[in-house]
């Protein structure tokens, strides 16, 4: 019998704030293995109920999996692996669109200690290659226009030994997916694969001053780590479908839908979306019952502007948003339009899981980050780790010792100066500025580097300023985020030109398209300033924050 959905009358999860603080211990086994002690556990407590609906863009149903199914299936996957030669603590390179296959091949993957590293779809040749190299994979799990991207990178790819394609494979040497999972076998796969510490995930960074970092997660750090992402601020429990609107390739997606939502028993909905359409996203809630709604606030920012009121949007009982802080107008539209549902921002990063929150049990401050999630010393603190006053703007620093928090990544794989300037003085450091007010709330500030933040993407300047001095007609450039009430931010570029190009409209087009064939569609630069030259440091630095405050000063457009 199907579970009854909860209502918006749902007593929390966590009824008392600090109580629950004050008593919770992470609880680490030596031996840990995200997929047989969450997704197989679940399998025999509730096999019948469902743990993952698939949409197609158009809003119908693909493929559903109860608990039992999809267990199933993530074993059929890790013997099909096993099978080909992929081996415990090896990488595989997954770039799926939101599809089932996605999360057949991480749960393959994980259950048999492999590691897989997700890429979006959006990513070039040239991502790829780069990803590939640097994580030394010996596997790719792609769909037909990604294997297409691979194929370009025949004789550049020396430790990819095996490929897979979720579709029609373009050329020979590659395996279908459809055909490993036919022939394998649904018999349990090793009982103790791995430990709470062995590496479960890894996820690029967007790079700041060089390229992208990877980020080393275990088993423990997001399997066990996203229970209490999933269990306080998401609010979840069996009955609950969740739905998250993020892109595969971001950490994100595993913080919403992979293990956190089916320890408390929720069914996690996935939809191949395209470009988001708010009325297309409304209308899947209503058609599908979504009760709990995690997404970006520049998707909140189109939902409010359709017609909210024409949607029966009554079962959806929770809803929170990530990625950077929501507009207050924007959470009293949508509290309106919805008749009630506050928008809950919560807050962490790729190498966390939640750790700052706005919870069903408190008051919510809008615009604010929250509180500390259980499990976590969260604190404002000056550059030598000493907490600062109140009010004062300082770092977000989670304490690392003398405890260190299960959903924390273990560093910056092959990466130890990253890794050391991250983890200093029993802190880490998240390059993350905020202040404190007198109640506990955090109020988010800015970033530390110069990350971009641009309708829920993270985008490091240096590739995209890579990309530009690439083309001919370019000597230097220098990229910034500029502010936008849409997407928070663009990607916006100053450059200086060789003497034998001239600027102009055309030119300026000309280097969008360059960026766009170099580096993944969403990182290009939607304004270009020719420029005759860049603010620097004495050491020869781009002074990005002044090219920032120069743009908070001029009507350019």
């Amino acid at each position: 019998m199907p579970v009854k959905r909860p209502g918006r009358d749902a007593v929390p999860n966590m009824t008392d704030y600090d109580a629950e603080r004050a008593r919770f211990r992470w609880e680490v086994p030596q031996r840990f293995n995200a997929v047989l002690d969450i997704l197989e556990r679940r399998a025999e407590q509730s096999p019948d109920e469902l743990a993952l609906v698939t949409l197609r863009r158009d809003g119908g149903v693909t493929a559903s999996y109860t608990f039992r199914e999809l267990n199933l299936a993530s074993r059929r996957m890790g013997h099909a692996l096993a099978g080909i030669g992929v081996g415990k603590g090896e990488r595989i390179f997954v770039m799926l669109p939101r599809i089932a296959e996605w999360y057949v091949a991480l749960l393959g993957a994980i259950r048999i200690g492999a590691v897989p590293v997700p890429g979006t779809p959006q990513l070039t040749s040239r991502d790829i290659e780069y990803r590939v190299d640097r994580a030394e994979a010996v596997a790719v799990i792609t769909d037909t226009d990604g294997a297409v991207k691979v194929d370009k990178l025949t004789d550049r790819l020396p430790t990819l030994a095996h490929r897979v394609v979720a579709g029609t494979a373009p050329s020979a040497g590659w395996h279908t997916m459809d055909g490993l999972l036919a022939r394998a076998s649904e018999g349990p796969t090793p009982v103790d694969p791995t430990a709470a510490d062995d590496m479960m995930l890894i996820y690029f960074t967007s790079g700041t001053v060089s390229y992208p970092k990877m980020v080393a997660h275990t088993q423990a750090s997001f399997g066990l780590g996203h229970m209490v992402t999933a269990r306080y601020w998401q609010d979840l429990r069996p009955g609950d479908l969740h739905w998250t609107l993020s892109d595969t390739g971001w950490a994100k997606a595993a913080w919403s839908k992979l293990f956190g939502q089916w320890a408390q028993g929720a069914t996690v909905l996935e939809m191949d979306l395209g470009k988001s359409d708010p009325d297309l996203i409304l209308d899947t809630i209503e058609r599908h019952g979504v009760t709990t709604l995690c997404a970006p606030p520049t998707l909140y920012r189109s939902l409010v502007v359709a017609d909210l009121a024409s949607y029966d949007l009554s079962r959806l009982r929770h809803c929170v948003s990530a990625g950077e802080p929501l507009n207050p107008e924007v959470i009293r539209i949508w509290e309106e339009g919805t008749r009630g549902l506050v928008v809950h921002d919560g807050y962490g990063q790729t190498e966390t899981v939640n750790v700052l929150a706005n919870f069903r049990c408190l008051p919510v401050r809008s615009g604010s980050m929250g509180k500390p999630v259980p499990g976590f010393d969260v604190d404002v603190v000056d550059d030598d780790g000493a907490s600062v006053s109140v009010g004062d703007e300082g770092n977000v620093a989670i304490r690392v010792e003398p405890e260190r928090p299960a959903g924390l990544f273990t560093g910056y794989w092959r990466d130890p100066d990253a890794t050391a300037a991250a983890f200093t003085n029993g802190w880490y450091f998240t390059g993350d500025k905020a202040r404190r007010d007198e109640d506990g709330y955090f109020w988010f500030e800015g970033r530390q580097d110069d990350v971009i933040t641009s309708s829920a993407y993270r985008i490091g300047p240096f590739e995209v300023e890579s990309a530009l001095v690439e083309h001919p007609a370019v000597i230097e450039a220098a990229v910034v985020g500029q502010d936008d009430p849409d997407r928070t931010q663009i990607v916006t570029a100053f450059v200086i030109l060789h003497p034998d190009a001239a600027p102009s409209p055309q030119l300026a087009e000309e280097l969008q398209d360059h960026v766009k064939r170099l580096t993944a569609p969403y990182k290009y630069p939607r304004r270009i300033h020719f420029v005759s030259d860049l603010p620097k440091t004495v050491s020869g630095k781009i002074r990005r924050g002044e090219l920032r405050d120069r743009l908070r000063g001029t009507t350019q457009t």
